[in-house]
């Protein structure tokens, strides 16, 4: 009943129950079921363990084996109980956009590796994969089909007219929105949200969702767990709006969330929607939408603390952010294969601290990409740039302090309430690679190393290296972390009104039984907050376990060297 009830929303005009029937068919094909019943929302499908690394499948390279073999070793050798989950980033064929133009939906990229790479790797790890579910390749095979007029894909694109009202359709390019393409029937505009190689698919079609869904049971039938629905807020348009978050799109996750926990598999649903706040959080849905949702307001709020020094702005959205619904939860993060957005940022951090922000990444040799306005005009979308090397200077200038910083920047995503996940590069200190935004002519290929194994397995037997001491670092705490119940994704979180050098919080884990005070000071100098400002119950012993320190109760204040973390609790769980 709850699956027509969606049809009929999405499909008005279509037999709702033979669509339905469809759909369960498509994917739960023969030889495989439903649950009997669907998983109620709660908070087992995480644990305080659970932590991912981002990276795409050819970050590593040697010259001669496959890239998915050397990236398998490397999790083995250096990510083994560090993290236990890994997002690879679009695996299969692609003609442009690092693998988000997809042009084969069923294979995995040759040049990577094949299918038994991709199980080998979720045998050992929890595994994410890419569902690009808003548009596909314009040198695949299903648009060639669709200009050729071959059925079903004849219909599988979104066509408008430049004589159309599409001046209020949000756009994250500056790009021209429609494209004229040549087919049998004569020349057709079609719709681009990103780019002319990716051409938007038209979900007004059944037929669609009905292919989408196969690839998910494709993806599941092969290790994934973790579904990334890539660009979902732009994936339901219509002339004269926005083409961004509307009703359908919000019903079509809907409908996916309802599949995945009638699943015999468990399913986590992840939406990746870089927008702000309020429209982030709609993906929640009433717990019937995605299981967990990027966080996306992070990184630039987490930068700008580390710059500015101070965490005025990330308090008070982290104060104002409500927690995750029963059954949903926050993914964490600071750096991805992206730049750092900047539309989270609108509304939370004044136009001149954004525009410090931009001349400072601006000054250690970043980039800034554009995005196209409704009026004509531009606005600032991301800064490109990795995160190790943004965070090379703060708006005072340079100092000795970068390592520090970086460190408490990535202790921040570690101890808030959600999941947290670290891009390889973050992890690896990748500086800014300039000469790949040379040779392949776009600024996010500042962000994408391809790390050459040996020199980086040198770079990390050498314990003095900027790279093997972040992923030591880093990796310490991950497994301290790990052990800590009060860090489970869904314990309680209470932000803590501390001075603006300091940024703080309390968790407390699920069963109430540990605390733990996440102190993190974003700033160069030395600073003592009140020891009355926790509440640090006196009968109990506390102890800071990044440190080991014990914490005195009766003391008046807690220090904090530049870019210190302390992590406070009364039930310390070593690692």
């Amino acid at each position: 009943m709850r699956l027509a009830s969606l049809v009929r929303q999405i499909y008005p005009d279509i037999d709702a129950d033979i669509l339905s029937s469809k759909i369960v068919e498509a994917f739960w094909p023969e030889g495989t079921k439903p649950r009997k019943r669907g998983r109620l929302p709660g908070n087992n499908l995480w644990t305080e363990k659970d932590a991912l690394l981002i990276t795409y499948g050819n970050s590593i390279l040697d010259g001669s084996h496959k890239p998915l073999d050397l990236l398998h070793d490397f999790l083995l050798r250096y990510m083994k109980g560090v993290v236990n989950g890994v997002h690879i980033l679009p695996f299969f064929p692609f003609t442009s956009d690092d693998g988000f133009a997809v042009s084969d939906f069923r294979a995995v990229n040759p040049q990577l590796g094949d299918w038994a790479d991709i199980n080998r790797i979720g045998d050992a790890f929890h595994l994410m994969s890419d569902l690009v579910l808003n548009h596909v390749s314009s040198q695949g095979a299903w648009f060639n089909a669709y200009r050729q007029g071959q059925a079903p894909y004849d219909r599988f694109f979104f066509e408008a007219s430049p004589d159309d009202d599409l001046s209020a359709v949000v756009r994250p390019r500056t790009t021209p929105l429609l494209q004229q393409v040549d087919t049998v029937n004569g020349p057709r505009h079609v719709w681009c949200t990103f780019s002319h190689d990716q051409i938007d698919l038209d979900f007004r079609n059944p037929e669609v969702l009905l292919e989408f869904l196969r690839i998910i049971r494709l993806h599941v039938d092969n290790g994934v767990q973790i579904i990334r629905l890539d660009a979902v807020a732009f994936l339901w348009k219509e002339v004269g709006s926005s083409s961004i978050h509307l009703p359908q799109t919000h019903a079509i996750v809907q409908l996916m969330r309802m599949l995945c926990d009638y699943a015999a598999e468990t399913i986590i649903l992840l939406t990746e929607t870089n927008v702000p706040k309020a429209e982030n959080l709609s993906y929640f849905g009433n717990r019937n939408e995605a299981h967990a949702i990027y966080n996306f307001p992070l990184p630039p709020l987490i930068l700008h603390a580390m710059m500015s020094g101070s965490a005025r702005y990330l308090r008070r959205w982290q104060s104002g952010m409500p927690p995750a619904q029963l059954g949903c939860a926050y993914l964490n993060f600071t750096a991805s294969h992206d730049g750092i957005g900047m539309r989270p940022a609108e509304g939370v951090l004044p136009p001149q601290e954004q525009a410090r922000m931009i001349q400072t990444v601006r000054d250690i040799g970043g980039l800034v990409s554009m995005r196209a306005l409704p009026d004509g005009g531009e606005a600032p979308y991301e800064l490109n740039t990795t995160f190790f090397e943004a965070t090379s200077r703060t708006f005072k200038g340079e100092d000795a302090l970068h390592f520090d910083r970086f460190v408490c920047s990535q202790t921040i995503v570690m101890s808030l309430e959600g999941i947290p996940a670290f891009y390889i590069h973050a992890m690896l200190a990748t500086p800014n690679d300039h000469a790949q935004v040379a040779r392949r002519g776009m600024n996010r290929a500042i962000n994408r190393h391809r790390w050459d194994y040996p020199t980086l397995q040198a770079h990390l037997a050498d314990t003095g290296s900027i790279h093997a001491r972040v992923l030591a670092a880093l990796s310490a705490r991950l497994r301290l972390r790990a052990r800590q119940s009060a860090f489970h994704p869904n314990a309680t979180q209470f932000t803590m009104a501390l001075e603006d050098r300091v940024f703080g919080v309390w968790r407390q884990s699920l069963d109430r039984f540990q605390s733990i005070f996440a102190l993190h000071n974003v700033s160069d100098e030395v600073v003592e907050i009140p020891a009355v400002s926790m509440n640090l119950i006196e009968d109990e012993d506390w102890i800071d376990i990044l440190s080991g320190e014990k914490i005195d109760t009766f003391a008046d204040t807690i220090e904090l060297a530049p870019y210190q973390c302390r992590w406070i609790t009364n039930r310390a769980q070593p690692g």
